[in-house]
Order: C-alpha cells, then sequence, then structure tokens
C-alpha cells in the first residue's frame, strides 16, 4: 500500500499549530505558533483573544510548515482538524480552514477528537500493539481505558468530579501560581517536600477517580492558615498535593494492569508532561514488567501532529466528514466510541 500523508490542524485552546504526517507514526513537518505569552498577562486563556489570533496566524503557519516539508496541500491526501473539545471560537477557525482546504484541493476531510490525538501520539514513539491499557490524563480527562484494536475503547476507571489537570490548575490558583497552572505547580513541588497532611482519594479498589475532595483539603487548608496568621509554605503544599495526586494515579493504573493482566500501558494526554508522573509510572512498569509508552513532551501539549497520528485510522476506515462538519465545544470522547 502506498504511504498517506495527511495534513493536521489543531487549534482547540491557544495553540495554532499545523501538522504534515506520514503513515500515521512519521512526523514530516510540524509548525505551532503560541499564544501563551499573550495570556500569561491575563492569567489564563481570553476566549476572544484566543480565536482573534487563530485567525491572524493559521495561514501563515500553513505556509511554513509547507515550507519545511517542500510540500504543497495538493501533495497530501487528506485533511483532519481537531473538531472537538476546545473553545468554541477557536475550533471554529481551524474546522473553517480546514473545510475551505478540503473544498478547494479536492481532498477529504477527517473530523478528529483531541482526546483521540493524545492517545495515538504513542505512534510517534512505537507503532499500538493490542490490547493495551491507556491513561489518559489532561484538564477534562481522568480514565483508565482498554483498547482492544484501534478506536475500539472499554473504559474501566473515570473521574467521578474533578479531572487530574483541572485540579492542578485549581490548585496553582490557591498558591497565586501564574499561568499555566499545571506546569508550575509541578516546578514549586520539586523544590518543596509533602509535609502537609492531605486526604487520600478513593482510596479503595475501585477504578475511578475522585479529585475534587483533594482540592477542597487544599483550598481549606491554605484559608485555615491564612485564618491562623501563619505562613504557606507554597513548595512544601504543592509538593504535598502532586504526590497524592500522582500516586493515586499510579495506585489505579497498577490495580488495573492487575485486573485486566495485560502487559502494554500507553499515558496521554497533557499531564502526561509532568516528570514525577512519568517517573512514577515508568517506575511502576518496571517493577511489573510491563511495555511503557509515552509521547516526547513536545507531543504531549496540544500539537498538530498527534491530530494526523490519530486521523490516520480514520482515513484507513473511510471515516470522513462533509463540509456541514461543525466544531463542539464539548464531546464526551469515550461515550461516544464506546459501543
Amino acid at each position: 500500500m502506498s504511504d498517506v500523508i495527511i495534513l493536521g490542524i489543531e487549534s482547540s485552546c491557544d495553540e495554532t499549530s499545523i501538522s504534515i504526517v506520514k503513515n500515521g507514526s512519521e512526523e514530516i513537518a510540524t509548525t505551532v505558533a503560541t499564544q501563551m505569552d499573550t495570556h500569561a498577562h491575563y492569567g489564563g486563556v481570553v476566549p476572544e483573544i484566543a480565536s482573534r489570533m487563530h485567525t491572524e496566524c493559521i495561514t501563515l503557519v500553513l505556509e511554513d510548515v509547507l515550507k519545511k516539508a517542500n510540500m504543497q496541500v495538493s501533495d497530501v491526501d487528506a485533511i483532519a482538524v481537531t473538531y472537538a473539545p476546545g473553545l468554541l471560537g477557536s475550533l471554529l477557525v481551524g474546522v473553517e480552514f480546514a473545510k475551505v482546504l478540503s473544498f478547494v484541493y479536492k481532498k477529504p476531510l477527517i473530523a478528529t477528537h483531541h482526546i483521540a490525538g493524545h492517545i495515538y501520539a504513542n505512534n510517534l514513539v512505537k507503532k499500538m500493539e493490542f490490547p493495551l491499557l491507556a491513561l489518559v490524563v489532561s484538564g477534562g480527562h481522568t480514565e483508565l481505558v482498554v483498547m482492544k484494536g484501534d478506536y475500539d475503547f472499554e473504559v474501566l476507571g473515570t473521574t467521578l468530579d474533578d479531572a487530574i489537570g483541572e485540579c492542578y490548575d485549581k490548585v496553582a490558583r490557591v498558591l497565586g501560581l501564574p499561568y499555566p497552572g499545571g506546569p508550575n505547580v509541578e516546578k514549586y513541588a520539586k523544590q518543596g517536600k509533602p509535609t502537609y497532611k492531605l486526604p487520600i482519594p478513593m482510596n479503595n479498589e475501585e477504578l475511578n477517580f475522585s479529585y475534587s475532595g483533594l482540592k477542597s483539603a487544599v483550598i481549606n487548608l491554605a484559608h485555615n492558615e491564612l485564618q491562623r496568621g501563619q505562613e504557606l509554605n507554597k513548595y512544601d503544599l504543592a509538593s504535598s498535593f502532586q504526590e497524592i495526586a500522582v500516586d493515586e494515579l499510579v495506585r489505579k493504573t497498577r490495580l488495573a494492569l492487575s485486573k485486566t493482566g495485560i502487559k502494554r500501558l500507553i499515558v496521554a494526554g497533557g499531564v502526561s508532561a509532568n516528570g514525577y508522573l512519568r517517573s512514577e509510572i515508568g517506575r511502576l512498569c518496571e517493577e511489573l514488567n510491563v511495555d511503557l509508552s509515552i509521547p516526547p513532551l513536545k507531543y504531549c501539549t496540544d500539537n498538530a501532529t498527534m491530530i494526523a497520528c490519530a486521523a490516520y485510522p480514520q482515513y484507513l476506515k473511510g471515516d470522513f466528514s462533509d463540509l456541514s462538519l461543525k466544531a463542539k465545544s464539548q464531546e464526551y470522547f469515550f461515550e461516544q466510541k464506546v459501543e
């Protein structure tokens, strides 16, 4: 079979990215235009500014990636785009741009879910072999999922309230840390010690997660210290929070591996960039003799490379969209896919 070249577009939040990928696993070229410095002034992403900045730079990003690849849009086999979830205005810029490219160059249009992108970024490391267990950790997701094939998902456990990434961001606000919150909590944690006593969430044999109690405990602890007039050690509190939060991910992953007998684990989502998580999961897999795959850091955060990778199995199945494709700010990936 001849090579399949897919051009992927990602604009779900504050990164404008376009990538060209061969056969779902070989990156030809990628360009990412970040808005992080702009939104840092506001303490978080401002949707109206984000969509405007996507509009201003998306054609420049396309020109740059084509120049890097020494290709034209006519050379690719399909156009893939993140259609959900994310900031609606930001998604609309990418979706409408993809539809124009699809129409003008007569290329199939592939609607790809953002979380699918994070999962299939692992194919950039080595080809995913099934069955495998996926730990999906992001701002909106905390799941343990069995994959028996491409786009074949069985959810073993999910968050009952806050996702791990959301919890990190809220703890960052409590600590008064700047945007982006999660990475700054990790930086502080590296400089502190886990001296504060915090509750272990969902301390049972279930595979579900719950982080609202841990988040509330951090908020209450910080408030109580303030009320007593005592100085809060932000570094130690960040370390205490991270140890409990990540150790719960590792404990539940251990439990899932034990219950399923699966010997392959992938980690997916923005939180997979966390160094403490990568280290602890690595230790677990070494202990249990489990094959581990975590994407390089540049593929953990939002990028179009992962979208083009995830679109490859869709291309092979002929899972194409027409020009009526709409962006969706919310769409829960696994409920949609599990039969």
